[in-house]
């Protein structure tokens, strides 16, 4: 089982920065593929970024030279560094854990956190 627990959303302007924290509960945090999504009011849940236990990540194309994923195996923590943002980033932002390789769709992930509110002013 593992526990997830998100935070570091907040308000920010259009070109502002944030940093979401995931952290995990867990001794075998490093072995499973920890990712990003986000869902905004009256849409679906998406995929943002992942990062497989090895290091490889994955990003949505949103998103790609604006967010960061890392891992910190040693503090059972995942980060989501948010660059350049923008009014259309606006959403909840919900941290998932899964055994295995990355995936990009909700339904493979097994563990999910409560989530942490983004929201971007023009």
């Amino acid at each position: 089982q593992v526990q997830l627990v998100e935070s570091g959303g907040g308000l920010v302007q259009a070109g502002g920065s944030l940093r979401l924290s995931c952290a995990a509960s867990g001794r075998t945090f490093s072995s499973y593929t920890m990712g990003w999504f986000r869902q905004a009011p009256g849409k679906e849940r998406e995929f943002v970024a992942a990062i497989s236990w090895s290091g490889f990540t994955r990003y949505t194309d949103s998103v790609k030279g604006r967010f960061t994923i890392s891992r910190d195996n040693a503090k059972n923590t995942v980060h989501l560094q948010m660059n350049s943002l923008k009014p259309e980033d606006t959403a909840v932002y919900y941290c998932a854990a899964r055994r295995g390789d990355i995936a990009l769709r909700r339904v493979s992930y097994d563990y999910w956190g409560q989530g942490t509110q983004v929201t971007v002013s023009a």
